[in-house]
């Protein structure tokens, strides 16, 4: 809990307390005024009195009690004697005097001072101490908010053979791993430390655990901080946080230091937009200094992680600074098969699991997406009130991280689900009857995330090259739908937007920036520049004429039509097929790949794809 919390929820008790103090009164006792005292006495209906200074207690002869209050000074026997009462009849009652209590009178006294007293001074140590808080926050503004991990925290302890796959990254890493732990072995031979490791790759390829797996493998103290963490609004504090993070990594020598998202500070600087006093600009100055400066930081090697490489400074990336770049690649089918093997240790995994299958069926998946796609599977399981993750919740899971979760409360009226089977139905076609794509896995009329239904097609291998002819083909695939709703119900829908968009923007990438237009030739049009504090490719540097902006429509144009011309001729060949899967689907929902040869009644034409 906070310190700011704690302490105002001990002021706000103990306010509550001196108001029960002094408001919570015990029930009074009945109470009578002195003339009617004074003709119970005569009545002879008083049993007992107790005087109490000013107030009398008295005990009836039925043996009720009431309290009566006399004028301050004048003794019971004076009240008497003024009220004409007998002088035998008062010397037969029983009367007790009883003198004020030491500790009940003092108490009495200097108790309510006291307590406002302690409530007082209660107030103004609590604010002194917020001051005071105040004032350490301010002192401690420039220091680092690195978090340091111990090589002795076995809990938090990460090693190379906790992360799977990028496996020609960690044999890289392996070097700076030796410099750490026998750093004589190269200063025998005059080999200096590298001062830094630049970790690049897409987001969720392992960047962050590789980081702690060196420090791991290594045995150093490991501190983690992220870019963003060093700027803040005033001018010079990402400076200091630096500084300061630098003096504790050399008193921990030899240590790894991790700056995560480093693009956050070590943008290319120069662009004139944040002044002469830009933070951000001041932050990365001070980290070139401490990496490469006159002082040496003997063991302290500087990791730093980023997906954007392309916009860092260039003093970043000279030799002396960041002396090593490791590439981590998306993994390959083999790594991802070990990624997931590591992610379903702790999972109680049914016999019908086949990791390997999984691996097939998630191309293009980072180690996060994976990671993601088990978590969800053991979700799932434990919603259905299942003991064990069946391969059913794997491979919904794929769907869900691939596409968003069902939106079973999505009902389609049968018209919908018609023009839905239909549009599917065309994707599939068309990707089924086509020689150079890959087979279909799913087809589904299973609305998920903003997709009315979907159709799912994976490679039988990894690539990472495709040709203009594969291009092309994706295109008509991508159009498959669209001109399946033009031939059977003569109209198109807004379920054909975003294959558009997509197609759109394949034929631009195919004209503009890869070659693969014969009447433009090789040649990339259009170069996108980053502007600082803008985002990404916002601004284009059109380096083309009108003339040129004309044969780029030109041609986007001719690809898209020919794609739209390819599909519209299968979908009219094979209009008997479409309608059996659009069928099956209107009556099943969901067509896996095993079946789908079986539906369409004809083998793909691509050979690779026979195989299940």
């Amino acid at each position: 809990m906070n310190s700011t919390v704690r302490n105002g929820l001990i002021l706000l008790g103990t306010i509550v307390l001196l108001g029960v103090f002094a408001f919570v009164n015990v029930k009074p006792a009945e109470t009578m005024d002195v003339g009617t005292f004074v003709t119970r006495v005569q009545e002879g209906k008083v049993k007992e009195i107790t005087v109490h200074g000013d107030r009398l207690d008295v005990r009836l002869a039925d043996d009720a009690k009431v309290e009566v209050k006399k004028e301050p000074g004048e003794s019971l026997s004076e009240v008497l004697k003024n009220y004409g009462v007998d002088p035998e009849k008062a010397r037969t009652l029983k009367v007790t005097i009883k003198e004020p209590n030491g500790v009940g009178y003092w108490a009495a006294i200097i108790l309510p001072p006291l307590l406002s007293f302690a409530l007082m001074i209660g107030l103004m140590l609590f604010f002194f101490r917020q001051v005071q808080g105040q004032n350490n926050r301010a002192m401690s503004f420039g220091q680092s908010t690195a978090r340091e991990t111990a090589p002795t925290d076995n809990k938090n302890k990460v090693t190379f053979a906790d992360v799977a796959g990028v496996r020609e990254a960690k044999n890289e890493l392996l070097e700076v791993v030796e410099f750490l732990k026998h750093p004589e072995k190269f200063a025998k031979l005059g080999a200096k430390i590298p001062k830094g490791v630049l970790l690049m790759g897409s987001p969720g390829t392992g960047k962050t655990l590789l980081a702690r797996a060196v420090a791991g493998e290594a045995e150093v103290p490991f501190f983690h901080m992220s870019g963003s963490e060093f700027v803040e609004m005033f001018v010079g504090v990402g400076a200091s946080r630096v500084r300061d993070l630098f003096e504790r990594a050399k008193k921990s020598a030899p240590c790894i230091v991790f700056i995560d998202e480093i693009d956050a500070v070590g943008r290319q600087r120069g662009s004139g937009l944040g002044g002469s006093h830009d933070e951000r600009e001041q932050t990365l100055n001070q980290i070139l200094v401490e990496m490469d400066g006159f002082e040496p930081n003997l063991g302290v090697i500087v990791v730093a992680a980023t997906n954007r490489p392309d916009v860092l400074d260039p003093a970043l990336l000279r030799p002396g600074r960041f002396d090593r770049r490791v590439v981590l690649d998306p993994p390959d089918i083999r790594d991802r098969e070990e990624i997931l093997n590591i992610h379903a240790k702790n999972k109680p995994l049914a016999k019908d699991v086949n990791i390997k299958r999984l691996a097939e069926r998630t191309p293009g998946f980072s180690g996060a997406d994976l990671a993601n796609l088990m978590n969800e599977a053991a979700i799932l399981a434990a919603r259905r009130d299942k003991e064990q993750v069946t391969m059913v919740e794997l491979l919904e899971s794929i769907e869900k991280v691939m596409l968003g979760p069902e939106r079973k409360s999505h009902l389609m009226n049968e018209a919908e689900r018609k023009v839905t089977a239909y549009h599917e139905a065309g994707h599939a076609l068309v990707t089924h009857l086509l020689p150079h794509t890959d087979p279909v896995q799913k087809v589904s009329i299973i609305s998920r995330g903003r997709a009315a239904g979907y159709t799912i097609k994976l490679p039988t291998e990894d690539r990472t090259m495709k040709t203009s002819t594969e291009y092309r083909e994706e295109i008509a695939i991508m159009l498959g739908g669209y001109a399946a709703e033009k031939i059977i119900f003569g109209d198109i829908t807004t379920g054909a937007s975003n294959d558009m968009k997509n197609a759109t923007g394949l034929a631009r990438s195919m004209v503009t920036q890869w070659g693969m237009s014969e009447t433009l030739g090789p040649r990339m049009y259009g170069q996108h520049e980053d502007m600082i504090f803008l985002g990404r490719e916002i601004h284009e540097n059109r380096d083309y004429s009108e003339s040129r902006a004309e044969k780029i429509d030109t041609e986007m144009d001719t690809l898209i039509r020919t794609g739209l011309e390819t599909a519209t001729k299968l979908i009219t060949q094979h209009r008997d097929a479409m309608d059996r899967i659009a069928n099956y689907l209107m009556t099943h929902e969901t067509i896996e790949r095993d079946e789908f040869a079986d539906v369409v009644g004809m083998p793909p034409a691509n050979p690779k794809n026979k195989s299940a």
